[in-house]
């Protein structure tokens, strides 16, 4: 089969190769899903620049989602039949025609969803469910700031929070974006290369602190963030893309110390919590828990709730445009690449 494969840290256009490798064996409990499209993620950045360690050694291929059908399962397998189209996470292994998923990692998905909607719902919504409904527990009324509100994740949580009669601030970094998230319904856009998100939420807030922040960017937005919780508030750190700016150990060190330090007791007395999540270690230790969300998210999917949206669609030669399109960080929503 063939896979676009990372052969070297870098630039996109000088990183990947369109490669023959061994197509995947289902093992127990396991399909292979004939590829029709596979999802960018910012971790997929991370691991082309060489900053994810999580990834495996090169030459690697990459991939966390893919949509396409079933076309061969292994033993034990109860829930799918060949032919069954599906949306999938897999532990890597994406960029491929053919791609290995745990069947609890697989749902049947309509025929008439679209391959972005699917990687879109199997990723970044599943990421944003479990954060906002199984974490989180949004609330009505609720004070919630999402930063990265264009992307992917934050436009799923955006979706999520109202349709929890949240109060939402969103932050973002263009005058584009800042329209797309308002479209998309948030109250209160910030544009975080203009103004200072912190001050300009004490603005709107008069001093009262926020519910809940969801934070993929890390760094300084961490310490900022802790400071506006009010009682009871938590923040929920699912990233680190501040991080990719780091050139060297010493600007990675700094990243680190800008988050700020913290004592079980600062946490105690001002009632505040901070937690985080890795989706991949959820899936691997607690697969059902993915399962529940995968299939909750096709649900409010057909219900209307949920509306992806794709920011960019590429063919898979076109993987390099795509991967800088996606660090450029000009794109909003879903990007995803086709076979």
């Amino acid at each position: 089969m063939r896979a676009a494969t990372l052969v070297r840290y870098g630039k996109p256009e000088s990183s990947f190769e369109i490669r023959e490798v061994a197509s995947p064996n289902p093992g127990p409990g396991q399909v292979i899903i004939k590829v029709q499209g596979f999802g960018l993620n910012f971790a997929d950045v991370m691991a082309r620049l060489g900053l994810y360690q999580a990834a495996p050694p090169l030459p690697a291929i990459l991939g966390y989602d893919v949509v396409g059908t079933i076309d061969a399962v292994g033993p034990d397998v109860t829930i799918h039949n060949i032919g069954d189209r599906v949306m999938a996470l897999t532990r890597f292994g994406g960029y491929a025609e053919y791609a290995l998923a745990e069947e609890m990692a697989a749902v049947k998905i309509p025929e008439d969803m679209s391959n972005g909607a699917a990687v879109a719902l199997s990723t970044q919504y599943c990421t944003a469910y479990y954060l906002a409904y199984e974490m989180a527990n949004l609330q009505s009324g609720d004070k919630v700031l999402i930063h990265a509100a264009a992307g992917g994740v934050g436009t799923a949580l955006t979706q999520m929070a109202i349709h929890k009669n949240c109060e939402v601030f969103g932050t973002c970094g263009s005058k584009e974006k800042m329209d797309y998230i308002r479209t998309n319904g948030v109250h209160h856009a910030i544009n975080y290369r203009s103004e200072d998100f912190s001050l300009a939420i004490d603005k709107v807030m008069g001093g009262e602190g926020l519910d809940v922040i969801f934070d993929p960017v890390g760094g300084k937005s961490i310490r900022k963030g802790f400071r506006l919780l009010g009682a009871g508030g938590r923040i929920y750190s699912f990233g680190f893309s501040s991080m990719n700016q780091a050139k060297n150990i010493f600007s990675k060190m700094k990243k680190l110390i800008e988050c700020g330090f913290y004592h079980p007791l600062q946490f105690l007395s001002k009632s505040k919590g901070m937690i985080g999540v890795n989706m991949l270690e959820i899936a691997d230790r607690k697969p059902h828990k993915v399962a529940r969300v995968m299939k909750a998210v096709v649900e409010q999917y057909q219900q209307g709730i949920l509306n992806p949206h794709v920011g960019g669609s590429y063919s898979v030669e076109e993987l390099d445009a795509a991967h800088a399109f996606l660090e450029s960080r000009k794109s909003m929503g879903k990007i995803v690449v086709n076979w």
